[in-house]
């Protein structure tokens, strides 16, 4: 029986080595920053999501998330070197996309681009009173440390106050280190109902900022990276098309969506000077527009 089953072993280790696309793929993603941070759970469907739609045309997969909380440096930096992470999401830029193999089909549809803004319940009032672009540059902005809307607010003329740490945003708004943090439109409600009991923040009922930024998946530039890569295009774009990357979406975005009225705030646009030119803007079906939900309320 022992020889039999080690015999049969043999078999199955000589079938995976002479068919290595059809192996278990070992998947790794990160954990959040912390027990509090919910931001990732719709990136994380969609992983398992495109996967899946792969299996057929690139084989099994093992897909686990890593063991400890870390911030976004200490990601990149695990996604470089030896760590067991080889897959992330995160706002692009040049710079990441010279780093790392970027998957170019935003995950969120693009929906990080549009900003609401927590401030402080007192300050509500200062704030209904923006009509212009140069009146809300007269606020500051809070954001964290890295992070690439950073370098988007501060060329598009916002005083930006950096954070060291996520959770330690919320703080410094309520102690008024800034006087706004500037969230994507899911993240906002999603914090504030988390938060704002802790920490008395609202979320300004009028105003959005945008602009164009893409949310990508990312793998290591090395051989194992191109082939995750190349599943998770095929899996994204098998997603696009027969309506399930839309359907996740909404299923995840759509009440918060709606609850922000994103279609009817008075929105500000400024430009992403550091948005890679091949982001593919061009293609209307990989982006969200207001207008898909304004007549849904």
């Amino acid at each position: 029986m022992f020889f039999s089953l080690l015999f049969l072993g043999l078999l199955m280790m000589q079938a995976v080595a002479a068919n290595p696309a059809k192996a278990p793929r070992e998947v790794v993603y990160p954990r959040p920053e912390s027990e509090h941070d919910s931001r990732y759970l719709y990136d994380w469907e969609v992983l398992r999501t495109a996967l899946e739609k792969t299996r057929a045309s690139f084989g099994p997969y093992e897909l686990r998330q890593a063991r400890q909380y870390m911030s976004p440096a200490r990601v990149t930096a695990e996604a470089a070197g030896a760590g067991d992470i080889n897959v992330f999401v995160r706002a692009t830029s040049a710079q990441l996309e010279q780093q790392f193999r970027p998957v170019r089909i935003p995950v969120d549809r693009g929906l990080i681009g549009y900003r609401l803004l927590l401030v402080r319940h007192e300050d509500l009032p200062k704030f209904a009173k923006v009509k212009s672009l140069d009146q809300l540059r007269g606020f500051s902005i809070g954001q964290g440390k890295g992070w690439v809307d950073v370098d988007i607010l501060q060329a598009g003329g916002f005083k930006v106050v950096e954070g060291n740490n996520y959770d330690g945003l919320f703080s410094m708004l309520e102690v008024k280190r800034f006087d706004a943090l500037s969230r994507s439109v899911d993240e906002a409600y999603s914090e504030y109902d988390e938060r704002h009991q802790s920490f008395g923040f609202e979320v300004e009922p009028g105003i959005a900022l945008y602009y164009p930024l893409a949310r990508y998946f990312f793998t290591r530039r090395d051989a194992a990276g191109e082939v995750l890569a190349k599943r998770l295009e095929a899996g994204l774009e098998a997603m696009v098309q027969d309506g399930s990357l839309q359907a996740l979406f909404m299923t995840y975005k759509g009440a918060l969506i709606k609850r922000s009225g994103l279609a009817r705030r008075r929105l500000f646009r400024i430009p992403n000077p550091d948005l890679p030119p091949q982001t593919p803007l061009a293609r209307s079906e990989l982006w969200y527009r207001p207008q898909e939900l304004a007549g849904k309320r």
